[in-house]
């Protein structure tokens, strides 16, 4: 008999989810759950991986024992994860040395800031498609190497291994047996020439990382690697970092498709096919996906906060008690009363890249309500996308003229409809707005053969609504003032 469904692992910055699909693409059983956020210094962000694997087996059991007919009838599972999010860990244990360092993290500003000194930024540009910058792995990578002790003796002794939170997850799924990534989270560690197809060793000697603790490459969609029986037992035929797991999930499969995910940061892809562009720009160029040994290129635009501000208005703020109260002031609240909000709380990324940045309220006066505040906080998360539009337009030849969406807040109708009036093109909504956990299961559907090509994925992608550009309002002015706002942002540290 042959077995229908297909499991998912999203391994988010601030939960693991695991979603049971059927070959139509319906979530049957869903489980989540939370993990902790470590901020031992300022600016410094991790999180306990094993924390995170108990949570992705424990999340897993729950989804399967949801039906009798789930647990045997699994034909593939994929993974797909926060990116840059380092763990190392001791391949003689198996256990991590140290908590991950989560790809908001600042730590390795120093780094960042020596290596722009030696000249390193056209090296990293041209080879890897990123700027340098801490968001990336490799630096966190030298800063463990230099600060944690065990990190240098261990990779001297041939024991240490490193990884994305993926590699991490297969190696300790597979019980050791595999230690691998795909192209899509090899291509954010700034250790991986996209050029090539390979681990750089120019970068690597520079870095002074021993190729060994890095994992092997394989494509995104195909056999990977096989779980152990204690670990339920099945195939990994899908592999993507979220942002192109997002990006497949959306069905972005034709040049010059873009799509934008809202999540706890807030990610513009778009699909430009298999050349890389020379126009020098200050978007990243990454790997979308390898499937069959072809590779597809998307231009990035990467913005670190958006979630995470509405949890600083409800967690720290306490301006309001959930989602539901933002969307409900932002309706009766006409406008922000001349307040912008810049949420650089983990410094500006695309096309920005100050790692200085620190969040910046401008334009308050005595007649600011904290209801004005709110507004200008989901304002902002269409103003930092509106920069990335802006932007891709002037360094690509294929003009974007309709936003695919996905993600929490892209559920909000408020912030969809001030995006399109915001960007002037259509904003369009898929009925089920967890695009990257999808993304991850159609690949895996896609690699274990349960389908024959990816315009069926396509195919079966619904559509919730269709946000058109239609307010009367000029953003023009708003928008001059909102870079302005950045502007006072830039450099604070």
């Amino acid at each position: 008999m042959s077995k229908n469904f297909i499991l998912a692992i999203d391994q988010g910055t601030t939960s693991t989810r695991s979603v049971l699909f059927d070959k139509s693409a319906n979530p049957l059983a869903t489980a989540q759950k939370s993990h902790r956020q470590i901020y031992e210094k300022a600016g410094w962000v991790a999180h306990d991986p094993t924390e995170i694997f108990n949570n992705t087996v424990s999340t897993i059991e729950t989804a399967i024992n949801k039906s009798s007919a789930y647990r045997n009838n699994i034909a593939a599972l994929g993974i797909t994860n926060q990116r840059e999010t380092l763990v190392l860990w001791d391949n003689k244990t198996g256990e991590p040395i140290c908590d991950a360092i989560v790809w908001q993290c600042r730590r390795s500003a120093s780094i960042c800031k020596q290596m722009e000194a030696e000249g390193m930024a056209d090296l990293i540009r041209e080879r890897t498609g990123l700027i340098i910058d801490p968001y990336f792995t490799a630096t966190k990578i030298k800063w463990a190497l230099n600060n944690v002790p065990e990190a240098k003796r261990l990779m001297d002794n041939g024991r240490l291994k490193a990884g994305t939170i993926d590699s991490f997850l297969i190696y300790k799924l597979s019980k050791g047996k595999s230690h691998i990534t795909d192209y899509t989270n090899a291509a954010r560690t700034m250790l991986f020439n996209i050029k090539t197809g390979c681990w750089d060793d120019d970068i690597l000697d520079y870095f002074e990382i021993d190729k060994s603790i890095l994992p092997e490459v394989v494509p995104s969609s195909g056999f990977a690697a096989q779980t152990d029986k204690e670990y339920f037992d099945i195939p990994i035929t899908g592999i993507a970092g979220d942002q192109h797991a997002s990006l497949f999930g959306n069905a972005a499969f034709n040049l010059g498709d873009a799509k934008n995910t809202y999540g706890t940061g807030c990610f513009l892809l778009k699909n430009i096919g298999d050349e890389i562009p020379k126009k020098p720009n200050k978007l990243l160029t990454t790997i979308a996906w390898n499937i069959g040994g072809k590779t597809t290129y998307a231009l990035e635009g990467s913005v670190f906060n958006a979630g995470s501000a509405i949890e600083w208005l409800i967690r720290e703020m306490k301006l309001v008690n959930d989602v539901y109260d933002i969307n409900n002031i932002c309706n009766i609240t006409p406008d922000t009363d001349g307040a912008y909000f810049v949420p650089a709380f983990s410094g500006l990324g695309a096309p920005y890249w100050d790692m200085y940045a620190k969040g910046t309220i401008c334009g308050l006066s005595l007649s600011t309500k904290s209801e004005h505040i709110v507004r200008a906080v989901m304002e902002s998360i269409a103003y930092q996308s509106r920069d990335l539009t802006d932007h891709m337009a002037e360094v690509s030849d294929m003009p974007i003229t309709k936003l695919k969406v996905d993600g929490g807040i892209s559920r909000s109708d408020f912030t969809m409809q001030f995006q399109a009036d915001l960007l002037g093109i259509p904003v369009e909504r898929p009925k089920y707005t967890e695009t990257t956990v999808l993304g991850a299961a159609m690949l895996a559907a896609l690699g274990a053969g349960l389908f024959s090509s990816i315009e069926e994925i396509d195919n079966i992608r619904a559509i919730d609504r269709v946000f058109e550009p239609g307010g009367a309002e000029d953003m023009s002015e708003k928008y001059a003032f909102w870079k302005k706002a950045v502007e006072r942002s830039k450099g604070w540290l």
